[in-house]
């Protein structure tokens, strides 16, 4: 019942958007995007695919015979992804509404297929295999849960409060793309869809009564997840004594460590790092941070959390600005997802929590994550040319 008027409402207040034009999905005439947003993105980027560069030639030369291999992969999808994001930055916000039900379904077929037909890689099937690159379709379903709650909230409105309307449809959605993730398995992207359910249903107004008792239904699927799944419970192992675990896992963290502590205050410099030459694993991926601090030491590595912090702030800025409640919603679901990602593989890299396999935003190597990071900075971008001239500052 709750489904089925969330889509009438979607079809009846699709114009909402009263500065958006039928069924125009290409803004003209529109205000100005938000230009301190944009810098920071382009900052963000532009140090990470410097870091790709100093990262991954030692790999790419072992494994592929050329040095530049992955660095002028990353800066080929970096040019796309600047051109996507602020082509995305003229799309109307209302297109986006529209969009949130037909890309929750795209998302949920794509990761419905992949146990049989994507690539295995590392023992799980994450990927889809396009031939000139893989993607992971669960990347694809973290923004759709972002759209997808944002439409519903706006219209179920107060009627958020209520369990019918508040939690049943919200959990029905989460346990779905959480069963289609834990068949591959995927535990961190797990994590990340229902941490993101969590703050947007608060956000929302979902009383804080269920979150209590959703709350405890997590903690027992935690509780299975690590003795059912042996590569869990390892990891939680090498958390804990990364030197008692003779295999990956363990190797993993203590190279990050000695990477991380050999950078001391101001790093060995650019490109100078000694753990990239096939120490740490993953070093021009999951790892590139430990990289960083390595080669940029301690006053670097708070260099760019400092950015990291003043994007993020910057997003939630804009949410509070943004025109209407959808799109201040959106803005508040990427820029949590953002923060999100950051926390948890900074944390990872520092052995502050145990090993997710979370890439972190705009540093990590791949090409297809990369371009859904700027299309999504595109959408807050989108967002910010409707705020009214009053409240940009």
């Amino acid at each position: 019942m709750a489904v089925r008027e969330y889509e009438t409402k979607r079809r009846g207040e699709a114009p909402e958007d009263a500065a958006g034009s039928g069924d125009g999905s290409i803004a003209a005439g529109r205000g100005h995007l938000d230009l301190p947003f944009l810098v920071l993105t382009l900052i963000m980027l532009a140090i990470g695919v410097v870091m790709i560069l100093s990262a991954s030639f030692a790999r790419a030369y072992y494994t592929q015979g050329d040095p530049m291999r992955y660095f002028m992969r990353q800066t080929g999808f970096a040019g796309l992804g600047v051109a996507l994001m602020l082509i995305t930055s003229r799309v109307r916000v209302s297109m986006f509404r529209r969009a949130a039900l037909p890309v929750m379904i795209l998302s949920i077929v794509l990761l419905a297929i992949v146990p049989v037909v994507g690539a295995k890689i590392n023992g799980a099937r994450r990927w889809i295999d396009l031939g000139v690159t893989t993607f992971q379709p669960s990347e694809i379903a973290k923004l759709a849960e972002i759209l997808l709650f944002s439409s519903m909230i706006c219209a179920f409105k107060k009627r958020m409060r209520t369990f019918k309307y508040g939690v049943a449809p919200f959990v029905v959605v989460v346990a779905l793309l959480v069963a289609l993730l834990y068949i591959e398995p995927h535990i961190s992207a797990s994590v990340i869809v229902v941490a993101i359910a969590a703050i947007m249903m608060f956000a929302g107004g979902t009383r804080l009564r269920w979150f209590a008792a959703c709350g405890a239904l997590l903690a027992g699927g935690a509780y299975l997840t690590v003795t059912r799944f042996a590569y869990a419970s390892e990891r939680i192992t090498a958390w804990l004594d990364p030197e008692s675990v003779s295999g990956d896992q363990g190797y993993q963290i203590i190279q990050s460590l000695y990477a991380i502590g050999s950078g001391g205050l101001f790093g060995l410099g650019l490109g100078q790092g000694r753990q990239k030459y096939l120490y740490l694993p993953m070093e021009h991926n999951d790892y590139i941070f430990s990289v960083y601090c390595e080669e940029l030491g301690f006053i670097g590595a708070i260099l760019v959390l400092a950015l990291f912090a003043m994007l993020i702030i910057r997003g939630y800025w804009l949410a509070l600005h943004a025109r209407d409640r959808f799109g201040s919603l959106v803005v508040t679901g990427i820029t949590s997802l953002l923060a999100l990602q950051v926390f948890l593989n900074i944390a990872v890299v520092t052995n502050m929590l145990p090993s997710t396999g979370i890439s972190l935003p705009f540093f990590s190597y791949g090409g297809t994550a990369l371009l859904l990071q700027l299309f999504e900075m595109g959408i807050i971008l989108a967002i910010s040319r409707e705020i009214p001239v009053s409240g940009t500052g």
